[in-house]
């Protein structure tokens, strides 16, 4: 599913504008920060809500979410590849995993949902650009042994936290960490080189 359609307008696609709006914020135009939110905002909102299952929660990490643009949006480079609606979604996602954290929510919910994770797939497509990076992150998740490839997604795309991981696979804390840690290292090097097969 192709989540960013980017719509040509005055000969200027949405990412453009998104990226022209970001480097107005980082000289602090206030007009370019209302930009960003006015396009981002639904989508960001949508990304805080499913991982905090609480709409004021949401609305209050979505908050943050924009003081943080505020701050560091001068740290986004389009130059480096990454679009800007995939730093904008990263940001979210990061600030509602803290907020999930900080709460201990994930705590009172039962170990054995974790083992039956859905499929976070649209999750990971809001913070995919292209359906060919899209195709590579599955190839490369792929060449990951199916179990590791799954606490990625759970950890990354699903908001769990390594312990509840750790917990459903009934391993210790540390082992859970070091195979997320090789996974990530693996599915790096695989991304570097393209996505070719290994």
């Amino acid at each position: 599913m192709d989540v960013e359609r980017w719509i040509v307008v005055d000969g200027e696609t949405e990412r453009q504008a998104l990226v022209t709006a970001l480097a107005g914020v980082a000289r602090g135009d206030q007009a370019a920060l209302r930009r960003v939110y006015d396009q981002t905002s639904g989508k960001l909102f949508g990304i805080c809500l499913r991982i905090l299952k609480d709409r004021a929660d949401a609305e209050d990490v979505l908050q943050d979410v924009y003081v943080t643009v505020w701050r560091r949006a001068g740290s986004f480079d389009s130059s480096r590849g990454v679009s800007p609606i995939t730093w904008l979604a990263t940001l979210a996602r990061n600030r509602a995993i803290d907020r999930l954290r900080a709460s201990k929510a994930h705590l009172a919910r039962p170990l054995d949902l974790v083992a039956e994770t859905p499929d976070v797939a649209p999750l990971a497509d809001a913070g995919l650009e292209q359906d060919q990076t899209q195709s590579r992150l599955s190839h490369c998740l792929d060449q990951l042994e199916p179990d590791h490839a799954d606490y990625i997604r759970s950890a990354f795309f699903g908001g769990h936290t390594y312990q509840t991981l750790a917990e459903a696979a009934a391993v210790p804390l540390g082992t859970m960490k070091s195979w997320i840690r090789r996974s990530l290292l693996r599915l790096r090097s695989c991304l570097d080189e393209g996505g070719a097969a290994r």
